[in-house]
């Protein structure tokens, strides 16, 4: 592993001249695509109001992307 300052004098490190981070965040992708095409059955999800029927890899992946959304969307907040 290699540490490298940058230009803000941060330092990143780096596995082969690939960030961690974005090591991280493949390896992450990887496993939610393995999780989600694991789970093909079909489930009831019921709202308030009515009831669906749909695969379950639908309803954990709407349930992803609303957690990567909510976490995009307060990133900002953090560092004010």
């Amino acid at each position: 592993m290699t540490k490298i300052s940058d230009s803000s004098g941060t330092r990143r490190s780096e596995i082969g001249g690939i960030p961690t981070r974005y090591i991280g965040i493949g390896v992450i992708v990887v496993l939610a695509a393995w999780f989600l095409f694991a789970n093909l059955d079909k489930v009831k999800i019921q709202f308030w109001v009515f009831t669906v029927t749909a695969p379950l890899w639908i309803a954990l992946l709407a349930t992803l992307v609303a957690g990567v959304a909510l976490g995009w969307l307060l990133k900002g907040r953090r560092g004010k």
